[in-house]
């Protein structure tokens, strides 16, 4: 099998980033509802190796529009880490079960960003600083990983049969 990407794959890995794009500044507006966990779970599922560009190229693009600091550092591991996961679990179907997985990666996005503070921490305080870094951080922001865990179960819970429709249909 050739691992080089086609001129139309690579035409596929820049849409599939400027729909994530797109639907992040179109809900920008209503914190912690996001499309990106719903579109790299279904990229991953339906375009296999392409997301290994995709996750990447991603993470630049934000960095270049938002500028690159903890959150970007987070982001070189948290999107990777759900490609993982959702590779894994490909065979998988149920748009039940892609509910609740995208809903707990929402729940574990705050601790999962922690890691860059514990992380910080440890490097300038040792393991002290690094708990009394991260530990308050994620705390503090489990409100708004409720918020991201329901809308992420709600979001791929609606939205998982017609794009799986549509995806299977143009594939």
């Amino acid at each position: 099998m050739d691992s080089r990407f086609t001129t139309k794959d690579i035409a596929l890995i820049g849409m599939m980033i400027a729909l994530i794009e797109v639907c992040k500044a179109v809900l920008s507006f209503a914190p912690n509802v996001e499309l990106t966990t719903f579109w790299l779970i279904m990229f991953t599922l339906f375009f296999g190796r392409k997301i290994v560009a995709v996750v990447p190229a991603f993470i630049l693009v934000e960095g270049a529009i938002y500028g690159m600091n903890t959150w970007w550092i987070m982001y070189m591991y948290i999107w990777p880490l759900l490609v993982l996961l959702a590779w894994l679990f490909r065979k998988e179907e149920s748009p039940v079960f892609w509910a609740i997985f995208s809903g707990l990666f929402g729940l574990c996005f705050g601790a999962l960003c922690s890691l860059t503070y514990f992380a910080i921490g440890l490097f300038s305080g040792g393991l002290t600083a690094a708990i009394n870094t991260a530990f308050p951080w994620w705390i503090a922001g489990i409100p708004w990983d409720l918020v991201h865990c329901v809308s992420n179960f709600v979001l791929m819970l609606v939205l998982f049969v017609p794009v799986r429709r549509l995806f299977l249909h143009f594939s």
